[in-house]
């Protein structure tokens, strides 16, 4: 070990021992304004990221990030936990708690750990509010410029694409500058406090260490392809060198307690591959994999999963059978034969696929959503309906339910409550210009005085017109 990145790590390790870890600095800029910045990072992130709403995949990462903040005291946010769609490695936290991380990331991953790792750290930050710090330090820029150059910076510029570049270069048109990324301090404090909410979790640092050590190696492959993590999270060389310390001096003895199933991440991790990757290197990689491997049945499932994706549907029902004579009744690969069922209009197959998987994993959305969707197709309306009515009862956050839920209902001529949850879906999605058209039907057209007071309410807040019949409220 360098003498410096010695001295780092004895200086911190000497500071945990003597007082525990140290409270973060409270600092004049207040949480209001930090939730008001949040909002504006947001919107931008929004507009220029594909952000997914992915049913598998969001939910799982915010339970993991959930596990974690159980072991913090009470926060003044609520966090929550976002995925983008961008093939690169990277993940960062706003102010406010929301805290992103990227497919191409999750994809490297191997174990859970890795994942809890990444996130520990990114809670770090927003707990230390170390974004707080710095825009506190330059708030006579301008709030708005400053959610502008923060945003660009946090999500990679010169790293994750052009988007992050746009979005800063935007907000600095004016000539104003700031530095926003991380300083080493920052870091290593975010990996102090990182490592003690993974321990108490029941995680490992050990995940922490290895994802570093795949960001790091990303950088051996030449200067334009350094990770954009490394450019907002420097000093890598003294974390990891921080890490390896602390997971020799503390974690011995350290046996993690294994809160999710394994197969849940590999389940998750062949959804990142198979629906987010590039199409051609995967399908490339698993008819590789599939040669190497004939008797493992996950990789005739990953394989069924991407030449669906390419529309390869027979071939795909193929690998999904060859898969399941090796896992018999595994109600995941039944759930995805039955998808791909419905994707090749076999809808007699489908139905009765998605309900043995259903009947299995009644907890699964997506059985729901897709035994909903084949019903449709098979002019089966009011059943369809039924479907996406208990989805989102039971799955409040799965989007897509709304936009099939509002069209069953409309084709059954059920034009209030259709309009109304086509105003949910569109609202939900920021496309709040079909939103307002359709919540305004639904003050047209809607008896149901409680779904009109929830659309006149989301149409005041986006402008929208006043309704103005009250005789109607009671009806």
């Amino acid at each position: 070990m360098k003498p410096i990145k010695k001295f780092i790590v004895i200086g911190v390790m000497v500071l945990i021992i003597l007082g525990g870890l140290i409270s973060p600095a409270v600092f004049s800029i207040t949480v209001k304004e930090e939730e008001d910045m949040s909002r504006q990072m947001m919107a931008m992130i929004y507009k220029h990221f594909d952000v997914i709403d992915d049913p598998v995949i969001v939910p799982y990462v915010n339970k993991i990030g959930q596990r974690i903040l159980a072991s913090l005291p009470q926060q003044p946010f609520t966090y929550q936990f976002h995925v983008i769609n961008e093939d690169v490695y990277n993940a960062f936290a706003t102010p406010a708690g929301h805290i992103f991380v990227y497919t191409g990331l999750l994809n490297a991953m191997q174990e859970e750990e890795e994942l809890a790792g990444i996130m520990g750290h990114e809670i770090a930050h927003v707990y230390c509010r170390h974004i707080s710090q710095q825009i506190e330090r330059s708030k006579k820029i301008g709030m708005a410029t400053l959610a502008g150059i923060a945003a660009g910076i946090l999500m990679g510029i010169g790293g994750a694409g052009e988007a992050a570049s746009a979005v800063t270069m935007g907000s600095m048109a004016a000539g104003q500058s700031i530095a926003l990324a991380y300083s080493r301090e920052n870091e290593l404090q975010a990996d102090q406090f990182g490592v003690e909410f993974l321990t108490k979790s029941h995680y490992s640092a050990s995940g922490l260490l290895e994802i570093l050590k795949k960001i790091r190696s990303k950088t051996w492959f030449g200067s334009d392809q350094i990770p954009a993590y490394l450019m907002t999270h420097p000093a890598v060389e003294d974390r990891i060198a921080f890490i390896s310390s602390w997971i020799e001096s503390y974690n011995q003895n350290f046996k993690p307690i294994p809160l999710v199933n394994p197969e849940e991440f590999n389940r998750v991790h062949a959804r990142v591959e198979t629906r987010y990757g590039d199409e051609q290197v995967v399908l490339s990689a698993l008819e590789s994999e599939v040669e190497r491997n004939p008797k493992d049945p996950l990789v005739h499932y990953r394989y069924g999963l991407i030449l669906a994706r390419v529309g390869k549907r027979q071939e795909a029902i193929s690998q999904m059978r060859i898969a399941l004579t090796k896992r018999a009744f595994d109600p995941y690969i039944l759930k995805d034969l039955g998808w791909i069922y419905f994707l090749d209009g076999k809808y007699q197959q489908a139905l009765k696929t998605l309900e043995s998987a259903c009947a299995m994993i009644p907890e699964d959305p997506e059985c729901l959503f897709y035994i909903g969707r084949t019903q449709m197709e098979m002019g089966n309306l009011a059943e369809a309906s039924d479907r996406f009515l208990k989805l989102i009862r039971q799955f409040p956050r799965f989007t897509q339910a709304y936009y099939f839920l509002g069209q069953s209902l409309g084709k059954q001529q059920q034009l209030g409550d259709a309009h109304y949850y086509l105003g949910v879906f569109y609202l939900r999605t920021r496309d709040y210009k079909n939103a307002k058209v359709q919540l305004e039907q639904a003050l047209k057209h809607s008896p149901d005085a409680d779904k009109r007071k929830k659309a006149q309410e989301w149409l005041s807040k986006m402008g929208g017109k006043k309704d103005k019949d009250k005789s109607k409220e009671g009806g």
